[in-house]
């Protein structure tokens, strides 16, 4: 393990961070040796990863001098930030402000920060077509991380600038998959009106990353959007009713019904889905997937995704 270039992944027991540790475990040939840093060594998946292969550390993205730690030594780390921990975009900052500087003071090579666009540039605050959250943002958990890429500018750090898509993932765990009506029909919900979202699996943004850090400092400075496949909300609906063996109807829904909705973080969801529907091409652009399937040739597309994981989702 000595003579291989270590990647210190942040939130390596999560979505991103722990794709991008199994993608580098499972090549026997990898040039690369994973530190998998997460918040408690005795987590179940900390553990897992331990058992593959990983150096397992701890660090809090709170405690900048626990981060320099962790990436002491390190050739490159991959960057991401938990917005749904905590709900405050000023957190979110903090932390990547921390990661940045810990980079820069170790003086690491290859850095990929996990990121998205700041909506504001595309929607101002004053501008009414959705609501300001929070005082200051339209999408909270898009919109700092789009702010904090200047923080690695500033620093000249050598940063791969990676945008990931809607997860197909939070069909099974978070609750957006198809839900039964009064009708007894199925229903997947979304203000999408017949527009495309980009979405992707999950383990594919971290096997994408991997391809990233394969490459090397061709990558630095360049932004990379990720996408497994661009659907409407009916071409979803219909794909579920494919694998499901069940008629999942397609809801579209005004974003203002969809900010109403009873769960934590319905509105920024509900303006995040907005933005996806009035800036489509934007999206769409920055998110390419073939660019995707270069960088990892295993990439699902959505009917893909379904044939594997569709059991999962929930259809009660």
């Amino acid at each position: 393990m000595s003579d291989k270039k270590i990647i210190t992944i942040m939130g390596a027991t999560g979505a991103q961070g722990g794709g991008l540790a199994r993608a580098i475990l499972s090549d026997t040939n990898s040039e690369f040796a994973v530190r998998a840093v997460t918040r408690d060594k005795n987590s179940d998946k900390a553990k897992e990863l331990g058992d593959l292969g990983a150096e397992v550390a701890v660090a809090n993205l709170d405690d900048k001098a626990s981060i320099i730690e962790a990436m002491n030594g390190a050739y490159g780390a991959y960057l991401v930030t938990f917005f749904w921990d905590h709900f405050s975009p000023e957190k979110e900052y903090i932390h990547a402000k921390n990661m940045a500087e810990a980079a820069k003071e170790c003086e690491l090579q290859h850095i990929i920060w996990s990121t998205l666009e700041d909506t504001r540039k595309y929607v101002p605050l004053e501008d009414n077509r959705m609501p300001t959250l929070q005082g200051k943002f339209k999408v909270p958990h898009f919109d700092m991380k789009g702010e904090a890429n200047q923080l690695f500018i500033d620093m000249s750090l050598p940063t791969t600038y990676l945008m990931a898509s809607f997860y197909w993932d939070n069909f099974i765990y978070f609750g957006s998959g198809p839900q039964k009506g009064e009708d007894g029909k199925y229903y997947l919900t979304f203000p999408l009106d017949d527009k495309k979202m980009a979405g992707i699996a999950a383990e594919d943004i971290g096997k994408c990353a991997y391809g990233i850090f394969k490459k090397g400092k061709s990558m630095v400075g360049k932004t990379v959007g990720l996408a497994g496949e661009k659907l409407s909300g009916t071409e979803m609906a219909a794909a579920f009713s494919k694998h499901l063996g069940k008629e999942v109807i397609y809801n579209n829904v005004n974003p203002d019904t969809f900010r109403s909705f009873d769960f934590p973080g319905a509105d920024d969801l509900g303006n995040m889905f907005q933005f996806y529907r009035d800036f489509e091409e934007v999206c769409n652009r920055h998110r390419n997937v073939d660019l995707s399937r270069e960088l990892n040739p295993e990439l699902k597309d959505f009917d893909s995704w379904l044939k594997q994981y569709g059991h999962k989702v929930p259809m009660d």
